[in-house]
């Protein structure tokens, strides 16, 4: 019998944004590949993690996705639901109304962040502003990047774990960084996107670096931390048109409150207009435009109208289970009238 380690990751009832919890159990079996029916259930006190009262505070955990930990020994990351204790999911729980049946939906978070130490960005001085943001955008170099390291750490250990990364980069401002993760399925996009960010806030532990995931953590001329959300089904990828795309553009203005309800807290920092943004109280769709609500990539026009749309409007904190749930609804309400 060997023993491993079981890291059960879940999301908890803080507001406006939830925050990631975790815990390790161990389990002796013969051998373990990350199968979820050798995993047992746990429990957790939901009194200190605003999901119950004191007097009823058992909450569950339902584990339903598994990935590798390399950086521990015989260890797995465990991502899990959470249910109250009569068995039925607890109202945190976002992940669990999101439909079993949409997996032809894809969707590739562009998740941005900064690297904070000592109250301020890395590579800011301890007084006063970095110069003017230009030079600090796919950078390398002292001077122009900074925090590399725990950057490439971090996609080592996404990639071990299993997890689509297809990219990082340095951001427009200085000590801003991104990762791109791609996945099949709404709910395998939120499990891999919350996996993704826990690996990070523990590598950001070892090194003594918070992970500032704020839409706008420095006020002033200095770039926002958004999400970017690439989304396609099966008809945009496959059917396409011209009509198609357009008419999936044009549904989202009627709802675009119903989507930035769910985009993230603070974002009307962020959506202001200026710094590739449109405001948070305008809808827009443009060909290339990244001052736009939602840009048409290029691409899809030069591959005869199939592909996939970005919604540049949800922040870097929010939480990509509304953000699926909201963009298959409403990409789904066109799908149907198109056909």
């Amino acid at each position: 019998m060997a023993k491993v380690k079981l890291e059960y990751i879940w999301l908890d009832g803080t507001a406006p944004e939830p925050v990631l919890r975790s815990k390790t159990k161990i389990i002796d079996v013969d051998s373990f590949s990350g199968e979820l029916d050798k995993i047992p259930g746990w429990s957790f006190d939901g009194s200190s993690t605003q999901q119950a009262e004191g007097s009823k505070s058992d909450c569950l955990l339902k584990p339903v996705n598994t990935y590798p930990d390399s950086g521990r020994k015989n260890a797995w990351l465990v991502m899990c639901e959470v249910f109250q204790a009569d068995g039925t999911p607890h109202p945190t729980n976002y992940r669990a109304s999101i439909d079993d049946g949409k997996d032809d939906f894809w969707f590739g978070f562009e998740q941005e962040y900064v690297l904070y130490k000592n109250g301020i960005p890395l590579g800011f001085p301890s007084t006063g502003f970095p110069g003017p943001q230009g030079p600090y955008y796919c950078s390398v170099g002292e001077g122009a990047a900074a925090g590399r390291d725990l950057v490439e750490e971090h996609l080592d250990l996404c990639l071990e774990a299993g997890l689509n990364i297809t990219g990082i980069n340095a951001e427009v401002m200085m000590g801003q960084w991104e990762f791109q993760c791609f996945s099949k399925g709404a709910k395998q996009a939120g499990d891999d996107l919350w996996v993704a960010r826990y690996l990070l806030h523990r590598v950001g532990e070892k090194h003594g670096v918070i992970i500032d995931r704020r839409p706008k953590p420095i006020k002033g001329d200095w770039n926002g931390s958004g999400m970017h959300t690439n989304f396609s089904n099966a008809e945009m990828r496959e059917v396409g048109g011209e009509e198609l795309f357009k008419s999936i553009c044009e549904a989202f203005a009627p709802v675009k409150d119903d989507h930035i309800a769910v985009y993230g807290s603070d974002n009307d920092q962020r959506l202001t207009g200026l710094h590739e943004t449109q405001t948070i109280d305008k809808f827009s769709y443009g060909v290339s435009d990244r001052g736009a609500s939602i840009r048409i990539p290029v691409g899809v026009i030069e591959d005869d109208w199939k592909g996939y749309l970005e919604d540049r409007r949800p922040a870097s904190n929010a939480d990509p289970y509304k953000i699926a749930d909201r963009i298959i609804k409403t990409v789904e309400s066109v799908s149907v009238a198109v056909q």
